[in-house]
């Protein structure tokens, strides 16, 4: 009894170590093609130059220096000759609206939240990518494994065909049928790795490295069945889906630009300092007092063609767009919510039916119709038979098992958070 406690406990630890070791294979992978993507990196990229535009439109335009000379008379070009002769210079400064400036940095920072959430939603799209095609490469390596596994079974098979033949109980025909079997076994093996080196080949080309660079894989883990619906998955698509956080984003950048055009129904201003120096008069030998300007512009904002009222039609217009998008987006989002739940489900149930019973029976009948073999109560072709069932039934299960995985993946994607 206490023996079988503590192979109990190991068995529990070993199961606990497979899935946390296969979580982290997995995390590690996912970490890596992150960090190296170029999509990425070219989205950083982008979003560093959307930062840079806040500073670049939210500030004062440079103030303009003016040099100039003023009424020089053209017969001799004197500064000393007239009066209103004089050198300047002149300094001026343009102002746009009160607030005008503000509403242009926040329209730039929207611009900078929207990459922000594409970034987020590819790095979630690189994750789906990596464990979808990990998921497929475990599944393919567990069916290699099956398909070795069933090889040997089929040399068992072939070592009592042959010791029945030695003694007249089975035919020569009974020979070839196991061999033949076992060549095709090989063949499936075959095919299977060369879509193993396949699916390596396109997890590397995720992560720069070369086609050939072994994948670190393990077993399936454990599956934890859980009760999703339609509207459990809307709404966590709604609070953390980056795509649909980005066009509300982008709704929102509509909205301050709508209110950044209505700045130009307000007039801008310019304000400009001047002096004049003057020479005294060298006909008179007299003085003459320097001059000192000020000015201060006004434009006369008076939306010609009605362009003002265009761009806030635009704006408008823009908002509109965005919602449909985002309702629209979440019919895409529903359809394949639903679709996605009804596989999910359909695989659930058929998970549990082979491993409750199919899988059983199957290895149940393999045993009896091999043992009923041995003892001429059955006929060869019903051991071949039995075989190719519990192969078909062991592979299908992995295979069941990997798809599921691959779905709750998808799902993980699609609403932007983890399961």
């Amino acid at each position: 009894m206490r023996i079988q406690k503590i192979l109990l406990i190991l068995s529990f630890i070993n199961f606990i170590t497979v899935s946390i070791w296969s979580q982290t294979t997995l995390d590690s992978l996912v970490n890596t093609a992150i960090g190296v993507s170029p999509k990425l990196k070219m989205l950083e990229a982008k979003y560093n130059a959307s930062e840079s535009r806040i500073e670049i439109n939210s500030n004062l335009p440079d103030p303009m220096l003016t040099l100039g000379l003023a009424n020089l008379p053209t017969n001799s070009f004197s500064f000393t000759q007239e009066p209103m002769t004089g050198k300047i210079v002149g300094l001026s400064q343009a102002f746009p609206f009160p607030g005008k400036l503000g509403s242009v940095a926040d329209v730039a920072k929207k611009d900078a939240e929207i990459i922000a959430s594409e970034i987020a939603d590819a790095k979630n799209e690189i994750k789906k990518i990596i464990s979808q095609n990990y998921w497929e490469l475990v599944f393919v390596r567990k069916a290699i494994d099956v398909a070795d596994q069933n090889k040997r079974l089929l040399k068992d098979i072939s070592e009592v065909v042959r010791a029945n033949y030695a003694v007249s109980k089975a035919n020569q025909q009974n020979l070839l049928k196991v061999e033949l079997e076992r060549t095709n076994i090989t063949d499936k093996i075959e095919e299977l790795k060369s879509k193993e080196n396949s699916i390596t080949a396109m997890i590397n080309a995720q992560l720069l490295r070369d086609a050939k660079f072994y994948i670190q894989t393990n077993d399936l883990p454990s599956l934890d069945y859980m009760i999703l619906t339609e509207s459990k998955l809307d709404s966590l698509a709604k609070s953390y889906r980056p795509f649909l956080e980005g066009i509300q984003t982008a709704k929102q950048k509509a909205v301050l630009m709508e209110d950044l055009a209505r700045y130009d129904y307000y007039p801008n201003f310019n304000l400009a300092l001047q002096y004049s120096q003057r020479d005294k008069i060298s006909s008179t030998n007299m003085p003459l007092n320097d001059f000192f300007s000020v000015m201060v512009g006004i434009t006369l904002p008076l939306n010609y063609g009605g362009k003002v009222a265009s761009k806030v039609e635009e704006a408008v217009a823009m908002q509109n767009m965005y919602e449909e998008q985002y309702q629209y987006s979440l019919q895409m989002l529903n359809s394949s919510f639903g679709s996605s739940l009804a596989k999910i489900n359909s695989l659930q149930e058929r998970i549990k039916l082979i491993e409750e019973a199919l899988l059983p029976q199957a290895q149940q009948n393999y045993a009896a119709s091999l043992s009923s073999y041995q003892v001429s109560q059955i006929d060869f072709i019903n051991v071949i038979d039995a075989q190719n069932k519990l192969y078909q039934v062991e592979t299908n299960l992995y295979r069941l098992k990997s798809e599921y995985l691959k779905e709750i993946s998808e799902l993980e994607f699609l609403t932007g958070t983890e399961f």
